[in-house]
């Protein structure tokens, strides 16, 4: 991100009445709306000696608009998670295996502290606020605040902003539907083992949709998309439906081709807090998961 006590400033003068954005784009020789949010967000444009970030903000004829010269050099690099998008309110991040998103206490390792150390480094005053989490072993999308307003706005109306959230799995067996809905209470015992009931049990309802992508006589590839947000949804539904997450040492029955838990956050879609733009973003299949269909086509 710019650092403006750093950064070295092109100098311009506002002639006609315009907004900030549209006078970014046409003063940089007709940049990409997205380079020039991005120059915006970072803190890379000063108003009359004020940093502003607001991309409407109004110009009147006679102001004075600064834009930084200064790239950021700062890059996120770890092994855990790759940054797939940042702006000066939060950051959306796709989580590998084995990290959990927060620590369950001050000295364990986890994408908070790898995303704090990364804006320590890039000398921006915040720090990683986790708004949803994904178990330690699962991959995918996470989106984080990066300021406490941000924070509260995704936390206090999560179910509002977010207008899409699917995960991918590779399932154990054939699966006998191409589509359908799972429902169920689900509560925890005091072993911390989610169990399901077709009726109340005291614990919290939750509403899971599928899709079966592609399957063969051992494996299904399922799309998951979730209506409710609870613990061990996913997982717990597809033991329902007796074809459980393949590598689940705790819901499974032992089916483990890929040696991790076969289950990915791929796509997340929401409003963002700030500025009210739809946000989408969509990642990779694990190659890992698709390679049980290959070999299978390879014997045959």
């Amino acid at each position: 991100m710019y650092n403006p006590k750093e950064a070295r400033f092109t100098t311009f003068k506002v002639k006609e009445a315009t907004t900030l954005m549209e006078f970014i784009m046409k003063s940089l020789n007709g940049i990409s709306r997205s380079k020039a949010k991005a120059t915006l967000s970072g803190g890379g444009v000063r108003v009359n000696h004020k940093n502003i970030t607001q991309f409407d903000y109004p110009l009147q004829p006679g102001m004075v608009v600064e834009i930084s010269k200064r790239k950021n050099t700062t890059k996120l690099e770890s092994k855990f998670i790759k940054l797939v998008y940042e702006d000066r309110f939060l950051c959306v991040i796709e989580k590998n295996i084995g990290i959990l998103s927060m620590a369950t206490d001050h000295h364990m390792f986890c994408v908070k502290t790898i995303l704090d150390d990364y804006f320590r480094k890039s000398r921006q005053n915040c720090t990683a606020h986790v708004v949803h989490r994904l178990d330690r072993d699962t991959s995918g999308l996470l989106v984080y605040a990066k300021t406490i307003e941000a924070e509260q706005i995704l936390e206090n109306n999560w179910r509002d902003i977010v207008t899409d959230r699917r995960y991918v799995a590779l399932a154990s067996g054939k699966m006998e539907q191409d589509s359908g809905t799972v429902s169920s209470w689900l509560k925890d015992n005091k072993a911390y083992f989610t169990y399901s009931s077709p009726v109340d049990n005291g614990g919290k309802f939750a509403i899971t949709h599928f899709r079966t992508l592609r399957k063969n006589d051992n494996y299904s590839l399922v799309e998951l998309k979730l209506e409710t947000g609870r613990k061990n949804q996913i997982r717990v539904h597809l033991q329902d439906l007796h074809h459980p997450v393949c590598g689940d040492i705790k819901y499974g029955n032992g089916d483990d081709p890929c040696g991790r838990l076969c289950l990915h956050a791929f796509r997340l879609d929401f409003y963002h807090p700030i500025t009210n733009e739809h946000m989408h973003f969509e990642t990779a299949m694990p190659k890992a998961f698709m390679k049980v269909f290959k070999e299978k086509q390879d014997k045959d």
